[in-house]
């Protein structure tokens, strides 16, 4: 296992500049610590008090609790969470789209190694709740050969109050200084990892403002049980865990990783982070501007929740009161009061009429009417807060509305979803930039290979890569992409280029194998489906053939039974050399020559009239303004 910081041995660093060094660092921290505890505090606390809200099991035994909390947060984070969001590499440099089509087929491979999956629950979640969750991604596990990577609890975690974001904007500003989480670990995991050292200092005492300790007993609460006393000192030396603080700060103008021990006393791990970035990844929800926290689905509801509680709690109060309203009777007609206990059959003596003796007491009751119209209008405010209708809730509206206004609402909510989407991508697109600088940095150009499986059209493969496979001169670009913004993107743009096709295809000179292969890409078909629907052609394959040798700028003379058309756009692919540009224009100059000599290429001339004629025949096919789809078109799965 390797991480991301520098491959000395970290004590021999820190020996190297003595104990005092060692004594400054672990001052430094402390302060910073203090720093970022006495912040964090009052928000850890609301934090601990909102999950109880959200799992509703702290409430009075004998009262009712609302759950709006719990069902827009899930109404929101399953939105999220289904809406997958697929990862492309793309090459910067020409030649490098095969190294980006490895990476693309190696990150759906380690996405099933790395249980991204778990991962993105546990993101996603953080986020919706706190506003802002990270992942730590600095390890590469030699074993699995992939990067691993790690959600960090946000009721754990301790930060500079000044930082906008982890690592900032574009330049730098606005990134934390410091920050850092308590982490458990025992001796042996210690031991199991060479980055430790000073192992024979541990002491098994606990801080008193020990974090881990307080989250554990904050999280019991919300889940409506007992707290434990925590005998952790009693477990043998294997099994005992160790609280450590993991902080990521700076020093002598380099970003470190500094894990103390001891009540923070004991540098166990001092390393320097290599590159200009924490290995840290953030994800916001609502952000605000210039703001670390911005706005979280609790900061929206919680309000809410409470005043809905209380109103429905009232409302049941009153209709207990309806069942058992309070009574008036004549003392001077019902003189003994235990004849008003309740029993069946029985006779009551009154001295006098009966009339007027017993009889419910009146009073003003007009909170029922209220009640339901504060619930609507607190209901109203937080679906309208996170756009989440009760139609997104699996429940039907309470006020009917014909389909057109049902498709408004549901392609409005999708709009305010995007924006949430788009965001999530900006973070998911630089989790997959540290992914591959893991690989970069730790794939070895001699040892190392990964056998990765591709879901081929027939059947899966395997594909053995080397570093030379995955990574390219240029480090290529990432693009992320929502799997519902995509389809919705793809759908018009199959739309709007087949009724463009129909009128194209009517021209004997358009390029008819270009556009149904168009068509394909825009249907996401794979290169090996294209190439079973579209076989390369003879002209195709000898074009490849010579762009091996144009790439090494070699000269290839152009052959007059050539199809330069299909050759220039094969070699508009490769690498541009002076010998690829000088070969393009030799098939320019022989189209002008067949041209003004076709009586020296009858069987070209002969050839070039029969696929006109095909040509002809299949644009007949498409007539521009019909609602039916031709037999032969291709259609969006």
């Amino acid at each position: 296992m390797k991480d991301y910081v520098d491959e000395e041995k970290p004590e021999e660093k820190v020996e190297e500049k003595g104990s005092k060094f060692e004594q400054e660092c672990v001052r430094q921290i402390q302060q910073e610590y203090k720093l970022a505890y006495d912040y964090i505090l009052p928000k850890r606390q609301e934090w601990l008090r909102r999950l109880k809200l959200y799992n509703n099991q702290t409430r009075d035994k004998d009262k009712v609790g609302d759950p709006i909390l719990f069902t827009v947060f899930q109404t929101v984070f399953a939105s999220l969470y289904d809406d997958k969001l697929a990862v492309e590499f793309e090459g910067n440099e020409e030649g490098d789209q095969e190294t980006a089509d490895n990476l693309t087929a190696l990150a759906e491979h380690d996405y099933r190694v790395m249980e991204k999956a778990q991962i993105d629950y546990d993101w996603d979640w953080n986020t919706c709740f706190f506003g802002r969750a990270l992942v730590l991604l600095s390890e590469f596990d030699r074993e699995k050969m992939a990067p691993m990577p790690e959600v960090i609890d946000p009721l754990m975690w301790l930060r500079d109050p000044d930082a906008v974001s982890v690592n900032g904007d574009v330049r730098g500003r606005g990134g934390m200084r410091f920050g850092g989480r308590e982490i458990l670990l025992t001796k042996y995991e210690m031991e199991e990892n060479p980055d430790f050292y000073n192992l024979d200092k541990l002491q098994k005492a606990k801080a008193i403002d020990d974090l881990s300790d307080e989250v554990k007993q904050g999280r019991r609460q919300a889940q409506g049980t007992q707290n434990v006393v925590n005998e952790e000192e009693a477990l043998e030396d294997s099994s005992y865990q160790y609280t450590l603080l993991e902080w990521f700060t700076h020093k002598d103008g380099k970003k470190v990783i500094v894990t103390l021990a001891n009540d923070r006393s004991t540098i166990v791990r001092y390393q320097e982070i290599k590159g200009e970035k924490f290995p840290i990844i953030d994800r916001a929800l609502f952000p605000m501007a210039h703001d670390w926290d911005g706005v979280s689905i609790p900061d929206l509801i919680e309000d809410k929740q409470r005043a809905r509680a209380k109103m429905i709690n009232l409302g049941l109060d009153a209709a207990i009161a309806e069942l058992h309203p309070m009574y008036l009777y004549n003392k001077r007609k019902i003189r003994n009061k235990s004849d008003l206990d309740f029993a069946f059959n029985k006779a009551v003596g009154v001295d006098g009429d009966v009339s007027g003796a017993y009889q419910p007491m009146q009073k003003v009751n007009s909170l029922s009417s209220n009640v339901q119209n504060v619930l609507n209008i607190l209901d109203t405010a937080a679906q309208k807060a996170v756009a989440a209708p009760e139609i997104a809730q699996g429940v039907s509206p309470t006020n009917e509305r014909t389909l057109g206004e049902n498709q408004m609402i549901a392609a409005s909510r999708s709009a305010r979803m995007s924006v949430a989407a788009a965001l999530f991508g900006i973070s998911e697109a630089k989790f997959w930039n540290q992914w591959y600088w893991l690989y970069k940095k730790y794939f070895n150009e001699e040892i190392d290979e990964k056998v990765i499986r591709i879901r081929g059209t027939l059947a899966s493969s395997w594909r053995t890569l080397k570093r030379d496979n995955i990574i390219a001169m240029v480090d290529p670009d990432v693009f992320v992409q929502s799997t519902r913004t995509g389809e919705a993107k793809r759908a018009r743009e199959f739309r709007e280029f087949s009724t463009f096709a129909q009128i194209a295809m009517q021209d004997p000179a358009a390029n008819r194998r270009y556009i149904l292969r168009r068509l394909g890409r825009i249907a996401r078909l794979k290169s090996e489906e294209m190439d079973f629907i579209f076989p390369p052609t003879p002209d195709e394959i000898l074009a490849h053939d010579e762009n091996s040798l144009l790439e090494d700028n070699k000269f290839v003379p152009v052959n007059p039974e050539d199809d330069d058309i299909i050759h220039m756009e094969v070699h508009q692919k490769t690498n541009v050399t002076p010998a690829v540009l000088a070969h393009i224009h030799a098939h320019k100059m022989m189209m002008i020559y067949k041209k003004n000599n076709p009586q020296l290429f009858p069987e070209q001339q002969m050839l070039q009239q029969q696929k006109q004629q095909e040509e002809l025949q299949f644009a007949g096919q498409f007539q521009p303004g019909e609602e039916s789809t031709p037999v032969d078109s291709p259609t969006m799965m």
